[in-house]
């Protein structure tokens, strides 16, 4: 028998299974120990559009941003905020346990640039770039990479999106590769 699990700091009901593991202690006593998985991963994922063409007005960004968060939650992918800019964007998430950074990546990617399409938000066709940058974020950081993608339009002012990214890779310890150097 299934039944809809809500813990604390939980975001989305668990589909789980009422009987638990039953564990013996060394003296014989039975305890119990939870089938659930766990985790807290605070991802900042960054992907650009293809040729990195500013192909997103504000308005088309806007609406693109809002059907992420949407489809997103739809996915069971906790999503803290997202920022669609003119050719890039920057999603902070926390990776769920059944996916993988690819495939979270993959399902962003893929339905927002559908989407887009589909809405016909941009003239022409609408396509993100091969790749992504995906940045563990501590916990004690989040506030901060939320405030950092809030505030997109203001970072860019003073930094292109290829300066941002390639501090992103070096302070991370990576090494930049640009389209010259693949």
């Amino acid at each position: 028998m299934q039944k809809t699990c809500k813990q604390p700091f939980q975001r989305f009901p668990l589909r789980c299974n009422p009987t638990a593991l039953k564990l013996c202690s060394p003296e014989g006593a039975h305890s119990t120990m939870s089938t659930h998985s766990y985790s807290r991963c605070w991802l900042h994922l960054i992907w650009e559009t293809l040729r990195r063409e500013p192909m997103l007005d504000k308005r088309a960004a806007a609406k693109a941003s809002v059907n992420l968060m949407g489809y997103s939650s739809d996915k069971n992918i906790y999503m803290k905020i997202n920022y669609f800019n003119a050719d890039h964007a920057h999603a902070l998430i926390d990776l769920p346990t059944n996916l993988t950074i690819e495939q979270v990546v993959h399902l962003l990617k893929g339905s927002s640039s559908h989407w887009i399409n589909q809405n016909r938000l941009v003239r022409g066709r609408f396509a993100w770039g091969r790749g992504y940058g995906a940045f563990s974020v501590s916990g004690s950081d989040v506030s901060r990479v939320s405030h950092y993608i809030a505030n997109q339009e203001e970072h860019h002012r003073k930094r292109t999106f290829e300066e941002e990214y390639q501090l992103f890779v070096r302070r991370y310890g990576l090494e930049w590769h640009d389209e010259r150097n693949r």
